[in-house]
């Protein structure tokens, strides 16, 4: 029986690639392996992985510029592997769209558990339904209304693609309109506190939610930043 979900690794080190391939396996999922971005792309249009373990340097067309190409037109979970270290490297790959990245070295159980989470809040693994039960209510923010038995956004009718992580900063702001969640306290909502994840990550995604969501990110209705505190849904959003 199936118990896990089809992944696609990208990484060009042949070594690292195999333990990738051989831990996700020993979880119970299907394994693609491919050795650079080019392929990265093609074999991700063809397959539709449930998640794409995607390694930033590699030949061809490296690991930030698929995941910002795919981004535009799939919302693929996307797991960076990166040797770079700086803040504002990671924070750039998550503004490119990535769903969460590790640094390397990295423990490969480390590994497989933020792919099991990331499956688990896109609803990729059996029987998780996108961690909601169904018929769970929808949530309806003035024109901003979010479903999450289906995992889906509508702004003004509009259908917009969410990552895990938009979506679960959304859900988790809409359901409590007004009230303001601190950064840790989104972290541990919609991500699940782990101490590898820097809280200016929550920033990066809200950015992204923004340019989807808001008619005018600059001015933001719904995911509005109070200042010194953190994120809320706007007062004047359901007017």
């Amino acid at each position: 029986m199936r118990t896990g979900s089809r992944i696609l690794v990208a990484e060009d080190d042949p070594k690292q690639a195999r333990l990738i391939q051989v831990y996700l396996e020993q979880a119970g999922h299907s394994v693609i392996v491919v050795g650079d971005g080019r392929r990265a792309l093609d074999q991700t249009r063809a397959r539709r992985p449930d998640l794409l373990v995607l390694d930033v340097m590699m030949p061809n067309v490296d690991g930030l510029d698929v995941c910002r190409i795919l981004r535009a037109e799939s919302r693929v979970p996307i797991l960076l592997l990166t040797a770079r270290s700086r803040e504002d490297d990671l924070l750039l790959g998550l503004d490119l769209g990535a769903d969460d990245y590790i640094t390397k070295p990295y423990s490969p159980r480390e590994l497989t558990a933020r792919v099991r989470a990331l499956l688990r809040r896109a609803g990729a693994l059996p029987g998780s339904g996108g961690g909601q039960a169904d018929g769970e209510t929808v949530l309806r923010v003035g024109e901003l209304e979010i479903d999450p038995s289906r995992f889906e956004v509508r702004v003004a009718g509009r259908r917009v693609e969410l990552t895990a992580k938009e979506f679960g900063i959304v859900q988790i702001l809409a359901a409590e309109p007004t009230r303001v969640f601190t950064r840790a306290q989104i972290l541990t909502l919609a991500f699940g506190f782990d101490h590898h994840v820097l809280e200016r990550t929550v920033d990066a995604h809200v950015r992204n939610l923004r340019r989807k969501i808001e008619p005018d990110p600059a001015e933001p209705v719904y995911v509005q930043t109070v200042y010194g505190r953190g994120y809320r849904i706007g007062p004047g959003a359901a007017d």
